[in-house]
């Protein structure tokens, strides 16, 4: 049996190839999961769930942008219907604005935090809600970044943003651990997505510096982050609440 059989899983942002959410979508349908693949790239998600399927798995994809409540809502509902129960949440949608502090507007703050940071609200909210109605508990896993433990120049908004989802997270496991209901960040350092190439190009001045700060001396892969995020959401992870786990090849120890 795998590692997640017959959990039921939400995984937000998952369209982009190669991406964390792609990566984590599949992993998780490998390990027997029926897993929900949702993106405001509806096509792109499709085609992650279809790739699930094509490899044994079973996954369905949803449109969803997670800064509205109605589609929150929509999805939460969708899935309840279809399987009464939610066992596993991936916040895992968002969006990097690169840039110096002097360049940044109002607009680029307030659009870095309703998709980085209230959208894991609205999820874990929701997630809580069907988790505790079930009764059986299940495991909340949001993706933060080493920007949210670290200054990183020209990711003001974005390492705010991330900061804000590290200690959310946290608040979440403790109003929780007495229905076990697990939650906890995950902090990817430089991985090699399709984000990731945006932002070595917004953030070029930056970016070679940067990529000098990783001790073991190249950018990871998604996979490495699916892998994390299977064990958070896996029954080995049980007496693991309220944690921060870093995946950045030592970035984070200098």
């Amino acid at each position: 049996m795998g590692r997640l059989q017959d959990k039921v899983a939400l995984v937000t942002g998952a369209a982009s190839i190669p991406g964390l959410g792609s990566a984590t979508a599949l992993r998780f349908g490998e390990e027997g999961a029926m897993v929900y693949v949702t993106d405001v790239d509806l096509g792109g998600a499709e085609k992650v769930a279809g790739a699930i399927r094509d490899r044994g798995g079973r996954a369905k994809a949803l449109p969803h942008d997670v800064t509205s409540e109605a589609d929150w809502d929509r999805v939460m509902a969708t899935i309840d219907v279809a399987e009464g129960r939610l066992d596993v949440l991936v916040n895992n949608a968002g969006i990097a604005v690169l840039r110096p502090i002097e360049e940044l507007t109002a607009a680029d703050w307030a659009l870095q935090h309703e998709v980085n940071l209230t959208s894991v609200f609205h999820g874990a909210k929701r997630a809580v809600i069907a988790m505790r109605r079930s009764g059986t508990g299940g495991s909340i896993v949001n993706i933060s970044s080493v920007a949210g433990l670290m200054g990183v120049p020209g990711c003001g908004a974005y390492a705010a943003s991330k900061g804000g989802v590290r200690l959310f997270t946290k608040v979440v496991a403790i109003e929780n651990a007495k229905h076990r209901i697990r939650c906890n960040s995950v902090h990817p350092g430089m991985i090699l997505t399709n984000m990731q190439a945006v932002a070595e190009e917004e953030n070029a001045l930056n970016y070679d510096a940067t990529l000098a700060m990783i001790p073991m001396g190249f950018m990871g892969d998604p996979a490495d982050i699916a892998n994390m995020n299977l064990f958070l959401a896996s029954d080995e992870a049980r007496y693991v609440t309220g944690a921060e786990f870093v995946v950045d090849g030592g970035m984070t120890a200098v």
